[in-house]
């Protein structure tokens, strides 16, 4: 949905109120006074809610600009964890801040590591079953889907409080999206049913994104999503790793198809078989290939071209990735249960 106005006026996030006269620091959202009880009874992240000045005015509405990092010619590994998962267990990363990641696999634990390789906190999922996939909210709380118990939970501090239930539906992958908004990929227990991509504010849901302006399916029928990753780029486009239709979907923040990646136009490495996805401060779009000849990094630019493979990192089953603020890439390693820091851009 278009967030664009036809007149340049300021307005409530929420209700579209004309001239609002308080910001969300964190979620750098303007609201009018009527909705700061509603936004704050979002538990997805912290918020810290103020009136409108000139300063906090040219903050939020100033579009940060990010340094030129150019791809390199040589990608290497600048570290690898050796992580408590073991063999064919670890699954998905999520960075904390620059030097903490989270990471979730084929057990009931999420384990944070610094980049010194320390183990520095644990996290039992709330039912005992193995986190579906995670993501840190700007606030750096953990959020985590649980497939089997049809959940989406955050993790503040010590307590985890379970902020969507679904009914005959279950969640998969999840990012954090850059308005604080949750995008989570919803599969459904019917086979029939098409997979879709639900945006969650305050816990309410706000958008649905399932069919092409033609009626037809963005995404795999149902029962096959349990392992698709999906992410916001810069651009606010909302990036999907279908591994089942082994193919990248992207949509703009409306929810309209912009193109569809099946891997490069010529290639001699094989079909595509795509899992872990990552955008990076670039706008680029990096996607894991389980493709056994493979086993490598495609990353493209923002618009669906390729740009160039990462296969020389001696890469055993790469699964999820994730990339700080510095735009190092950190890939899980489902084969060994390593955790892999790569540099790949200056």
């Amino acid at each position: 949905m278009d967030q664009r106005w036809a007149q340049d006026v300021l307005r409530c996030h929420l209700c579209k109120t004309p001239s609002p006269l308080m910001i969300c620091d964190v979620c750098h959202i303007h609201l009018c006074k009527a909705c700061v009880g509603e936004h704050l009874a979002d538990l997805t992240t912290d918020h810290i809610v103020a009136p409108i000045t000139n300063h906090t005015l040219d903050s939020s509405d100033a579009e940060s600009s990010q340094p030129n990092r150019p791809l390199i010619d040589v990608p290497h590994i600048v570290t690898t964890i050796n992580t408590e998962y073991g063999y064919y267990k670890l699954r998905n990363v999520s960075c904390q801040c620059d030097k903490e990641i989270w990471t979730c696999g084929e057990d009931k634990i999420m384990r944070l590591y610094n980049h010194r390789k320390e183990l520095m906190r644990l996290i039992q999922s709330k039912s005992g079953n193995n986190p579906a996939d995670i993501t840190v909210t700007r606030s750096g709380d953990l959020v985590y889907t649980d497939y089997n118990d049809r959940t989406v939970n955050i993790v503040k501090n010590t307590q985890i409080q379970t902020v969507i239930r679904l009914q005959g539906l279950r969640p998969c992958g999840v990012c954090n999206t850059s308005s604080g908004d949750l995008l989570v990929v919803i599969d459904s227990d019917h086979d029939d049913e098409q997979t879709k991509v639900v945006r969650y504010s305050c816990s309410k849901e706000k958008q649905i994104i399932q069919y092409d302006k033609k009626g037809q399916p963005l995404y795999s029928s149902s029962g096959t999503c349990k392992y698709i990753m999906i992410s916001e780029n810069r651009n606010l486009d909302i990036c999907m790793s279908d591994s089942s239709a082994r193919a990248v979907v992207v949509v703009n923040q409306a929810g309209k198809l912009r193109f569809t990646y099946t891997g490069p136009p010529s290639t001699t490495k094989g079909s595509f078989e795509p899992l872990g996805i990552t955008t990076d401060s670039q706008g680029r779009i990096l996607i894991t290939d389980l493709n056994l000849n493979k086993r490598c990094i495609h990353i493209l630019d923002q618009d669906g071209k390729f740009l160039r493979y990462i296969d020389n990192c001696d890469l055993q089953w790469p699964w999820g990735l994730c990339v700080d603020s510095k735009d190092n890439l950190y890939v899980a390693e489902l084969r060994l249960g390593n955790l892999k820091k790569i540099q790949y851009c200056m």
